[in-house]
């Protein structure tokens, strides 16, 4: 499933041929949205929004799609109507003069009013958005000290939507790793500088996958890695997807734990354990 730095940047993509432009035709692949295409003829895009792993596309009539990828939700932006070639069912189609955003696959789509958008039941529930600029390491601190998180394991409390929007398996993962904490941790059981340094890597970790397209690693290391020969799975992530591999850092035998059916990769040696 992609995660919030992956929506993020299909976001940017969809705001440069969406953001300010009349929508000349939109289509529904979805038949309990058939009919609805009316209200949106000749609207026009004032913004997109993420929250988390969810994508809101909003317009100057008062009205939001929200949309969630899922596991297989996909948006193409190309040119008008040209549709890519896949075996993909299109779901939602927004037609500019010049150019179209396409997604597929995805079922989770609705409409709503805009002022009714917080009762949205993903919406409502879920915490602050990992990439939102006025997120700050230190709220961070503050929300797994909070007698709401404090007591839960890391490894559970980090795909909780409720604790930070759009953190996923492999942010998870290369977070805990980077605070050099023990998934099984709960906060109460960390020093104030363990918990400044969680909420410092949760921030830092989420930008740069943000940034980079998905690369979590150190940019120096990343570098020295491709020099070796390495290929993009292998210098992308610190500890996830390298099981029964070596540390970069330490030399120590990377895990993998299944906790309910998710999978998480961490160090024993820097993380402790």
């Amino acid at each position: 499933m992609p995660e919030g730095p992956e929506i993020r940047r299909a976001a940017d993509k969809i705001a440069r041929v969406l953001e300010g432009r009349q929508i000349e035709v939109i289509h529904f692949g979805l038949d309990r949205l058939k009919g609805r295409e009316r209200d949106f003829q000749g609207a026009m895009v004032r913004n997109i929004e993420t929250r988390g792993k969810a994508l809101l596309t909003h317009f100057d009539n008062d009205l939001t799609i929200y949309s969630h990828n899922q596991l297989y939700g996909r948006w193409y932006t190309v040119k008008r109507d040209a549709f890519p070639k896949t075996n993909r069912s299109l779901r939602l189609a927004l037609h500019t003069n010049t150019h179209s955003a396409l997604l597929y696959s995805a079922s989770d789509i609705s409409i709503w009013d805009q002022f009714e958008l917080e009762l949205h039941p993903f919406l409502a529930k879920i915490g602050p958005d990992i990439l939102n600029p006025k997120l700050g390491w230190k709220e961070i601190s503050l929300r797994l000290r909070s007698e709401r998180f404090q007591r839960r394991a890391l490894a559970s409390l980090y795909l909780a939507q409720d604790f930070l929007a759009g953190i996923g398996n492999y942010l998870r993962s290369e977070i805990l790793f980077d605070a050099k904490v023990i998934p099984d941790a709960r906060p109460r059981d960390l020093s104030v500088k363990q918990l400044n340094d969680l909420g410092r890597s949760t921030l830092k970790i989420s930008q740069r996958a943000y940034e980079t397209a998905g690369i979590t690693n150190p940019p120096r290391l990343v570098a020295s890695l491709k020099k070796q020969g390495l290929k993009r799975r292998e210098f992308r992530h610190a500890v996830f997807g390298r099981q029964s591999q070596t540390c970069y850092e330490c030399g120590e035998t990377i895990r993998k734990d299944l906790l309910s059916g998710r999978r998480l990769y961490w160090c024993p040696g820097c993380q402790g354990g």
